[in-house]
């Protein structure tokens, strides 16, 4: 399991995150995301049944996964609610299409979606992209980022802030390699 502290791109001492990813089979992607909060100060969404497909989940708190091609602009940004919503996009290149919401990628599966007492985790299944853009595990990369609401501000935490902004779509900031 690869792990991550995830910085904030505006410096808080209030909460903190760490990141994980483990590939515990070809195609088969768990992230997970650990939030120490000990002054509660997080807005979490209420829980909604089943994992309903959800546009705009990032303007909430929201924890994300970037799924990079090696040697390609193509990729899929995965985005994951408090509530058990998520979303799959996809991109053919930085930010486009400018869709908005951008174009639903169906080509990433959903297998598991929990918020425990400690954060979010997630099961992925990525065999379909890998199949249907004819890749291999290893020509994968992955981003961490995530959105996190409090009553007092938004926070922008990524492995890391390579930008004069936070910009989750900048693949020099997607720094694991499967």
């Amino acid at each position: 399991m690869a792990t991550f502290d995830l910085i904030s791109f505006e410096p808080t001492h209030d909460i903190q995150l760490i990141g994980a990813i483990e590939t515990p089979g070809t195609g088969i992607i768990q992230v997970g995301f650990w939030v120490n909060d000990p002054n509660q100060l997080i807005i979490w969404d209420d829980k909604v049944a089943g994992f309903p497909r959800r546009d705009y989940l990032w303007e909430k708190t929201c924890f994300e996964l970037f799924i990079g091609v090696k040697d390609q602009d193509i990729y899929r940004e995965i985005n994951l609610s408090s509530s058990n919503a998520w979303q799959a996009y996809q991109f053919e290149e930085y930010r486009y299409p400018e869709s908005m919401p951008p174009q639903t990628a169906n080509d990433i599966e959903l297998v598991d979606l929990q918020r425990t007492k400690f954060g979010m985790t997630a099961t992925l299944d990525i065999n379909p992209f890998l199949y249907q853009q004819q890749l291999k595990s290893r020509d994968i990369f992955l981003g961490l980022s995530a959105v996190i609401l409090t009553a007092k501000q938004q926070h922008l935490f990524a492995m890391q802030h390579s930008g004069r902004q936070a910009d989750f779509h900048n693949k020099r900031d997607w720094l694991h390699q499967l």
